[in-house]
């Protein structure tokens, strides 16, 4: 019996990216990504193991090397245009917010269960992490753009950042591409 169970959803890629290394928080838009066990290449997340941050503080002391789950950020273009709504914005810039992929189709994105996959049409597959909390520094860079818009970010974000992810299968996905949802086949963890 397969672990994990395809379902009807699939997010179409409408947008991709990659934060440089030593570039802030802004992402470059791309056309397509080739993504390998690290992550992307020479991006500000790449790497098979990460330093822990303050995400992680109640687990590890910050900087202790640590297995990257978070590679990529994924945003839903739904999710996205609430986050403009309630900022007051016609539209959110994914390169303000570090974006690596934005997927249009999946309902409720930010909340798919952690260990859900998404799976490209050459096998290249990616395993949810987390919801990406929101923080201050995406404030920051839609504020160069839009002044005074910049703390609106963090609590209209709250519920819709998208998730943290990382490469299971490398391969490539390009703009227009759907990736299928599979979901863990176990049931909510009820203590």
């Amino acid at each position: 019996m397969p672990v994990f169970l395809k379902t009807q959803y699939k997010g179409e890629v409408v947008w991709a990216g990659s934060t440089p290394a030593n570039a802030g928080v802004s992402s470059e838009a791309l056309k397509s990504l080739g993504l390998g066990f690290e992550g992307l290449k020479a991006e500000r997340h790449a790497g098979e193991n990460r330093a822990s941050c303050i995400r992680v503080v109640n687990i590890h002391p910050e900087g202790t090397e640590i297995r990257n789950t978070r590679q990529l950020t994924i945003l839903s273009e739904e999710e996205l245009a609430l986050i403009a709504a309630d900022m007051g914005l016609a539209r959110v810039d994914p390169a303000s917010l570090g974006a690596n992929l934005v997927l249009r189709g999946i309902p409720d994105f930010t909340y798919v269960p952690p260990s859900s996959r998404l799976q490209g049409p050459d096998g290249v597959t990616l395993t949810v992490d987390i919801e990406n909390r929101p923080c201050i520094f995406p404030g920051r860079e839609i504020d160069k753009a839009h002044a005074g818009f910049g703390p609106k970010f963090k609590p209209a974000a709250k519920t819709r950042r998208g998730i943290t992810a990382w490469v299971e299968r490398p391969g490539a996905l390009k703009l227009g591409d759907h990736l299928a949802l599979f979901i863990p086949d176990q049931r909510a963890w009820a203590p």
